[in-house]
């Protein structure tokens, strides 16, 4: 059975998911930066926490598939 905090950050991992690849991997980085997305909002830090280690995991199944461009 999962923890409400579980359920809550899975529903936004399913909405972070839900833009495509190349904006999950901009959300990931503007995560990392401290920024805030709206499906973080509400989140507690270690739910932010466990959203961003989750998406992280998520996109490492695809590897270099629709990596970001150097800034």
């Amino acid at each position: 059975m999962q923890t409400l905090e579980q359920c809550r950050v899975d529903a936004r991992i399913e909405a972070v998911c839900s833009k495509g690849c190349r904006q999950v991997r901009q959300d990931i980085a503007a995560l990392e930066a401290g920024a805030q997305l709206p499906e973080t909002r509400g989140l507690s830090e270690e739910e932010r926490s466990t959203l961003l280690r989750e998406l992280k995991q998520i996109m490492a199944v695809y590897g270099d598939a629709c990596r970001l461009p150097p800034t």
